[in-house]
């Protein structure tokens, strides 16, 4: 069962592997796909089933359907008269996207990156209390990536819910409330980000001329280690005390050590190769 339920402001990302199922998870809350099983609700109902509270939920699945020789403005007036809203909330959607200045170009001459941006005007036309958003970040350059960020927070701190799918985990570990995983069509991690980092394991980085004795000497005591040049390694496994007593055994000089907390891209990976497990 997947549902969406008014538990506060919220910015919940859904992760997983290609073909995991996050775009059909999305799909199948806004009435696009039939669950085989269970059902997906927001609020408690089917999206079918919501009535006047439907323009309180907005989405954006994919960057398209942009009639090319349209206008940006005109594109989200034509959206608000659909939707029986005010013409004066493309204006404002627009401002807050960072679409302004882009309001008289045509759609068909919009990058990838200015699609995404409309596709987020439109989902917002609303003022929507739950947004449902399918990869926002994709075709956005390292401005974008960064403004989007900011922006997302700033919604999920007004109050409103946001379930977005991505693969840009960097960013999810920065700015998420909670994470789902999903593997398989199913729900194998659902939790706040800091509890998913705490079982992250502590990596420690160490800059020695002498990494192939200090490998091995940890690999003997049982300590998992990646070569990351040929004076740098990682070490999982062993603390910074352990490493740095085990060099001074061995008399190998050690330039550089420190720790690095465990990675979201680690949590994720533990969690998925557990659920693949019989």
């Amino acid at each position: 069962m997947s549902s969406v339920s008014r538990s506060g402001p919220v910015y919940s990302p859904v992760l997983g592997p290609n073909g995991a199922g996050k775009t059909t998870t999305l799909r199948m809350l806004l009435g696009l796909e039939r669950p085989t099983s269970g059902q997906a609700t927001i609020w408690g109902s089917r999206y079918a089933e919501l009535g006047d509270q439907r323009h309180k939920v907005g989405a954006l699945l994919e960057a398209s359907g942009f009639h090319p020789g349209r206008t940006v403005r005109d594109h989200l007036r034509v959206r608000c008269a659909a939707a029986g809203l005010p013409r004066s909330r493309a204006g404002i959607v627009l401002e807050a996207t960072g679409m302004a200045a882009l309001a008289d170009r045509r759609a068909g001459n919009l990058s990838l990156g200015e699609r995404q941006r409309l596709g987020l005007a439109g989902a917002l036309l609303g003022d929507p209390e739950v947004l449902i958003l399918d990869e926002p970040g994709n075709g956005l350059d390292p401005a974008g990536v960064s403004w989007l960020r900011g922006f997302l927070r700033q919604l999920a701190a007004e109050g409103r819910t946001v379930l977005v799918s991505s693969h840009m985990l960097a960013e999810v570990a920065q700015t998420a409330d909670e994470v789902i995983i999903i593997e398989g069509g199913r729900l194998i991690s659902h939790a706040p980000v800091k509890q998913l980092l705490s079982g992250a394991r502590e990596v420690v980085a160490v800059r020695t001329p002498q990494a192939a004795a200090l490998r091995e000497a940890l690999e003997a005591e049982g300590a998992s280690v990646q070569v990351i040049a040929a004076d740098r390694l990682e070490i999982r496994g062993a603390t910074i005390e352990q490493v740095a007593t085990l060099a001074a055994a061995r008399r190998l000089p050690v330039f550089e050590i420190s720790t690095q907390a465990g990675s979201l891209e680690e949590a994720f990976l533990r969690v998925t190769s557990a659920a693949g497990r019989p």
